[in-house]
């Protein structure tokens, strides 16, 4: 079965890109804006197999998105990879209890590497 990575970033051409080498790589992909966004994704659509979590986002951040999400059991066990410009990836990622950490700007090495040790290589 296909993984599907949710991306949660404000630059949609940057969300864009990233959701082209995912597909390319055999995954499926669905983007949101926001945490907001994602926060609805998650109740309306069927749980991704991971999120791609952008820090620093307008109307709802991905500190502020990681807090929500944790208090809902539906959602809390859905792993997080965060892609943040700081330098301290690691620290961030250890601080909202995230899988993994993708420092921008971003290399699809990384990148797949990052998605790859959550969700395994796709099938096919």
């Amino acid at each position: 079965m296909t993984k599907l990575i949710l991306i949660v970033e404000d630059d949609l051409d940057v969300a864009q890109v990233v959701a082209e080498v995912l597909e390319a790589a055999g995954y499926c992909t669905a983007i949101a804006a926001n945490g907001c966004e994602a926060l609805d994704h998650l109740r309306k659509n069927s749980h991704p197999d991971l999120i791609l979590l952008d820090m620093m986002m307008p109307v709802m951040n991905g500190w502020q998105f990681r807090e929500e999400q944790r208090k809902l059991p539906a959602f809390d066990s859905i792993p997080v990879v965060i892609v943040t410009a700081d330098g301290d990836a690691r620290g961030k990622a250890a601080a909202i209890r995230a899988a993994g950490h993708v420092a921008k700007p971003v290399t699809i090495d990384r990148l797949l590497d990052a998605v790859e040790r959550v969700c395994g290589v796709p099938e096919g």
